[in-house]
């Protein structure tokens, strides 16, 4: 699977990895809102260190992440951000929605 999910007190931390493409995010949103749903965390981290290609449904995979998150009154977090992908989400408005980081 393209996401480990790790569960903590604080935050929900969901390893991304590969291509984000409209395949592999249904499937990476699936997981992630399921736990989402079920833990209710504070925060959401969306490591993309294993990402090798994003295409839009990557930012559709950041935005939705962001309004579930926003539902349940907390917040999301994007790390370790390849320059070619922080690019990308930087154009698309994401850094204004999420937190990102290297």
């Amino acid at each position: 699977m393209a996401v480990r999910i790790e569960i903590g007190p604080e935050l929900v931390t969901a390893y991304l990895g590969g291509e984000i493409d409209h395949h592999s995010a249904q499937l990476m949103r699936r997981e992630i809102d399921h736990t989402l749903l079920v833990d209710k965390p504070p925060a959401l981290v969306l490591d993309f260190k294993d990402v090798t290609f994003m295409d839009s449904s990557g930012i559709g995979l950041v935005m939705g992440r962001y309004r579930l998150m926003q539902e349940l009154g907390g917040e999301v977090r994007v790390t370790n951000v390849s320059s070619h992908i922080r690019k990308v989400m930087r154009l698309s408005g994401l850094d204004k929605l999420a937190v990102l980081s290297k």
